[in-house]
């Protein structure tokens, strides 16, 4: 095991003068990123941070969110990065929970720190970008080092980032990546979808997602790749950056390929340099799949989440059209099992169970809460993913849904993936989820939520009539509502409790 930023700074030793970083039209090559980094190291040291201590960052996806995380690994530090979609009330419990000393913060963002500021903990507050009251310019003080600090020790059990989960049911809780599950998650990455160092990988997911930093950024960086980071994602200049950079490799969450596909230049976008995209944080549903098989792209439906620092299901690119909508096999570095729902391993082919996870990927804890941990982490070293899955004949693993998602309907197990993947395929939907709802009758009946497309119409038994040929009658929706469009977190996921409690006419 290598530290973070060690095995960066030897990467830029090996290949100096080679592009690392495009973002915003600017590329930096191996050497002068990383001499920001050990600048900004170097001026996090001298304002007191040190090993162990948490810097927060908050802003969109930028070059400096990188710097910033390699400079904290750099002194022993823990990065925290920041959901730029919240609110300042929700920031204030999050950067309170992480108890952080220094916090950065682009122009965008400030304000939402100003308005809470008198609650936080943080000694420290640097500003990246226009310079304003109350915050240190960051740039200056980067342009001011005169000789870089030295590098810290770390071991591979040293926390390196929180990264807290979307909380859509709840609190968020902060998991704890270690150095160690950070670089066992690139190796597993690496060795089965062989990143290498002549990939150009597009990342326009939110990079204090998970799925963004650790499926494809980091596992690319270490490989000696080049990165191409957007401010966020946007269909057309998605698009437009895989023709310009030639790019190889994407990851992507289903709505950003569903919008992708749906953009009016998608038909005629150049394409050719993907050699695949990596699909993560929830089921593709299969029509999709098949509109990028039909451009010849390769979807590999892999499956990780933030707790097991991400991959831990890998499909081989070339068994994505043989095993459409499986999710792949156990890492290299990784095992998975299925439990039942009394925790017992289950060896029967196709019947659903809990996914669970053992491996150097499996994260530290959740930080501060050992319940949480305990409740998740057995003593035999398997963490319960609460992911739904069943394993084929073969061993190639396929997501049910959530858990907690599942719909007990007449005492038959219902999981919305299966119903939403045949609903996609309708043409008058643009998107839709599945949710439960009670039913006096059945206990649970099955809502579809939809949003249609420009100028469609739709019914209930027009919808019933069309799933009725490919579901189980207690499978079919019993309830339509119509919605102008779905509501999703920052990584792209559906929230279904919001659907859930919404009115209904």
């Amino acid at each position: 095991m290598i530290g973070l930023a060690e095995w960066f700074r030897r990467r830029a030793l090996r290949t100096p003068d080679r592009a690392v970083l495009t973002f915003e039209g600017e590329t930096w090559r191996w050497s002068e990123m990383q001499q920001r980094i050990e600048r900004l190291a170097t001026v996090l040291a001298a304002g007191g941070l040190t090993p162990g201590e948490r810097i927060a960052y908050l802003g969109f996806n930028h070059s400096m969110f990188l710097v910033a995380l390699f400079a904290t690994a750099r002194i022993g530090a823990i990065f925290v990065p920041l959901n730029f979609r919240l609110t300042s009330h929700e920031l204030d419990f999050l950067v309170n929970d992480a108890e952080v000393h220094t916090l950065l913060a682009d122009a965008d963002h400030r304000g939402l720190i100003d308005a809470v500021r008198a609650s936080l903990p943080c000694r420290r507050y640097i500003g990246l970008g226009k310079a304003a009251a109350g915050w240190e310019d960051g740039d200056a003080l980067m342009r001011s080092v005169a000789e870089t600090s030295p590098a810290a020790q770390v071991a591979g059990d040293d926390v390196a980032t929180i990264l807290y989960t979307s909380g859509t049911t709840g609190r968020p809780k902060g998991a704890m990546l270690t150095h160690r599950n950070l670089w066992a998650n690139n190796l597993n990455w690496m060795l089965t979808v062989n990143y290498n160092g002549d990939d150009t990988a597009l990342t326009s997911a939110p990079l204090f997602h998970s799925g963004g930093l650790c499926v494809i950024t980091l596992p690319t960086l270490m490989a000696g790749g080049h990165v191409v980071l957007q401010k966020h994602f946007d269909a057309g200049k998605f698009l437009d950056a895989i023709k310009r950079y030639r790019v190889t490799s994407i990851f992507a969450v289903p709505a950003m390929m569903l919008f992708a596909s749906q953009h009016a230049g998608f038909a005629d976008a150049d394409l050719s340099s993907l050699r695949i995209i990596v699909a993560g944080g929830a089921p593709v549903p299969e029509p999709l799949l098949q509109i990028y098989s039909m451009r010849n792209i390769p979807v590999s439906q892999c499956w990780g989440m933030t707790e097991t620092s991400t991959g831990a299901t890998f499909l081989n690119t070339d068994e994505a059209i043989s095993h459409l909508g499986s999710c792949g096999k156990a890492g290299v570095l990784n095992d998975v099992q299925l439990v039942d729902f009394s925790g017992r391993p289950l060896e029967t082919p196709r019947t659903p169970g809990e996914l669970c996870v053992r491996g150097d990927t499996v994260m530290k804890g959740y930080w501060k809460q050992p319940e949480a941990t305990a409740a998740a982490q057995g003593p035999d070293g398997w963490f319960r993913t609460g992911d739904v899955a069943y394993r084929d004949e073969d061993g190639y693993y396929y997501i049910c849904d959530r858990l907690k998602d599942m719909i007990i309907s007449g005492g038959e197990n219902v999981y919305p993936a299966e119903i939403e993947s045949v609903l996609y395929d309708h043409a008058a939907i643009a998107e839709v989820a599945v949710i439960g709802a009670e039913d006096a009758r059945w206990g649970e009946r099955v809502v579809a939520v939809v949003a249609l497309k420009p100028g469609a119409t739709l019914t209930l038994e027009e919808l019933q009539a069309f799933a009725g040929e490919r579901l189980a009658r207690y499978k079919l929706p019993k309830e339509l509502r119509v919605v102008p469009a779905l509501p999703r977190n920052t990584s792209g996921k559906v929230i279904k409790s919001e659907l859930r409690t919404a009115p209904t006419d």
